[in-house]
């Protein structure tokens, strides 16, 4: 009898992680196809500041190699983006036209980075700060003495500052909140922090709305306005104001999503061969944007894969950790 098809959309840290729960329990009940947008095996987000940062090398934070695949029998498609999912046909769509076919798909589609919608946020030196090929542009970019901004001043967009300002730039944070990492840190924690950074060589604009950014002669981003009129000068501008759950393959598709791919406690969605995990999904309400739940939602969504069938993902509560050395 031939083995079931089991198709992962999402080469990220959620759907290998919900892989590598599978493989330890059933190791042999599904043929396995996996696409993943990005040219490049499993890596572990969390520490792309690090690399950044010159603290690290984006060898050292790979999670699944090339080879990790080969071993255990998992067709990878990396650099293969997923553009259309034929539920009648139970079939998957990449955007070279070619197809697979599944017995059961798993979501592991992830966030997109918000991009604020001003004028000249598409323009050449802006940057969002998600992907490899995000931090590997922001390191092309970066040489001492030279001006980046970093829109933002939540905990991504601090590490994103601190990476570029170790690779000797002169960086500077702007914050639309009244003080740094709102969500986490009340007035006073926040100043404590800011002086800190400070005295690291960062500079803030906080309270300030971006307006637009403005091009140079060159035709690369080359200031930030804010509503004021008032410029800073970049040669190098970081957007880091947010993520959103990336539900347009799902959405296409005909499953129902609200902020993100609504999923039951077994993280199945309400097509019951569909399974969803990681920042793509909404959970009772909830989106989630750190690894620890994405974990969870890993061993629960294998074990309802692997025909176990018993455990259940009630929800999760998240702390964060902002990775600033020195």
């Amino acid at each position: 009898m031939d083995q079931p098809r089991l198709v992962v959309v999402g080469n990220g840290m959620a759907g290998c992680r919900t892989l590598e729960e599978l493989l330890a329990i059933a190791p042999d009940l599904y043929r396995i196809t996996v696409f993943g947008a990005e040219p490049h095996g499993n890596y572990n987000r969390i520490q792309l500041s690090p690399v950044l940062a010159g603290e690290t090398t984006l060898d050292a934070i790979m999670l699944n190699d090339l080879g990790w695949y080969a071993r255990h029998g998992i067709e990878l498609h990396a650099g293969r983006r997923i553009v259309a999912i034929d539920r009648r046909r139970r079939r998957v769509v990449a955007d070279d036209g070619s197809e697979a076919p599944y017995d059961r798909l798993l979501l592991a589609t992830g966030a997109q980075p918000i991009l604020l919608p001003v004028p000249g946020h598409d323009l050449p030196g802006v940057l969002a700060y998600r992907t490899i090929a995000d931090t590997q542009a922001m390191i092309d970019a970066a040489a001492p003495g030279r001006r980046a901004v970093v829109v933002g001043g939540g905990l991504l967009g601090l590490e994103a500052a601190h990476g570029l300002r170790a690779r000797g730039m002169e960086v500077s944070v702007v914050h639309l909140a009244p003080w740094l990492m709102e969500r986490q840190l009340d007035r006073d924690a926040a100043a404590l922090l800011q002086r800190s950074l400070e005295s690291r060589g960062l500079r803030f604009e906080i309270g300030r709305r971006t307006a637009a950014l403005r091009a140079g002669a060159d035709g690369r981003v080359a200031a930030l306005q804010f509503d004021d009129g008032t410029e800073l000068a970049a040669e190098l501008v970081v957007m880091a104001v947010g993520i959103r759950p990336d539900t347009e393959l799902a959405r296409a598709g005909g499953l129902h999503c609200e902020r993100g791919i609504v999923v039951d406690d077994t993280m199945q969605t309400y097509d019951p061969r569909i399974y969803a995990v990681g920042e793509c999904v909404q959970h009772r309400g909830a989106t989630y944007g750190l690894v620890a739940p994405l974990f969870e939602q890993a061993r629960v969504a294998a074990n309802h894969l692997g025909e176990f069938g018993s455990a259940r993902y009630r929800g999760s509560t998240t702390s964060t950790k902002l990775k600033v050395t020195g």
